[in-house]
């Protein structure tokens, strides 16, 4: 059975896809942008404090599915700099502790509406 999660405390979707969605006993959460859910724009033009709001807005939907950040599995960070990577990978250790999700993270030419981070999730549910 697949379950749509959605939470007003992360950004909404801004195009046609959802927040995350439940399958099995694994949540699947879409890529995550700097986007403060209060206000609707971007937390920071800084990619490391933009990284921190991806974060906070993964786990604010992780809450809402009922499960915790200490569950992620894998994730994929997604930089328009790799020049950042150093930073934010401090950044990204203050949400994760051993044992470490698996991860990818890549260099892109652009993100959705001109973000530094992009960060995606799957997320065991027990």
């Amino acid at each position: 059975m697949i379950e749509q999660i959605d939470t007003a405390d992360a950004p909404g979707a801004v195009g046609p896809y959802s927040q995350a969605i439940k399958v099995g006993e694994l949540l699947f959460v879409s890529g995550q942008l700097p986007i403060d859910p209060a206000t609707g724009e971007f937390n920071s033009p800084n990619a490391v404090e933009q990284a921190e709001q991806c974060l906070k807005n993964l786990e604010a939907i992780t809450v809402a599915a009922g499960t915790e950040l200490s569950k992620t599995v894998k994730t994929t960070v997604l930089l328009t700099d790799l020049g950042d990577f150093a930073e934010v990978n401090r950044i990204y250790a203050g949400f994760f502790s051993t044992p470490y999700p698996a991860r990818a993270c890549y260099e892109v030419k652009a993100l959705p509406k001109g973000a530094k981070v992009e960060i995606e999730a799957v997320i065991a549910l027990r």
